[in-house]
């Protein structure tokens, strides 16, 4: 599967689209244990592990990368919501 490229003012920019069976195994670990994710990448790999047999790390980083991804844009959405500012790091 070929990268995804933008190119935007001259510079290119690399994105990746994700495989259908990585959402879909993230928005089920998601639906079935939301309250044991967290925006936190490290911590998501250690309880992708723990509640599913995934022996290849690649595919459980991209599920945990994943299940962070979605976690950190609905705080955002949240936070916009609210109308309060997001914190600049």
């Amino acid at each position: 599967m070929q990268n995804q490229r933008i190119a935007i003012y001259g510079v290119l920019i690399m994105g990746s689209v994700k495989p259908s069976y990585i959402k879909n195994f993230a928005m089920d670990l998601l639906k079935a244990y939301e309250s044991s994710f967290s925006p936190d990448f490290e911590q998501n790999k250690l309880i992708v592990s723990e509640y599913t047999d995934i022996k290849n790390k690649n595919i459980r980083n991209r599920v945990a990368g994943y299940i962070s991804r979605v976690l950190r844009q609905r705080g955002e959405r949240r936070r916009a919501g609210l109308g309060v500012e997001a914190d600049v790091i």
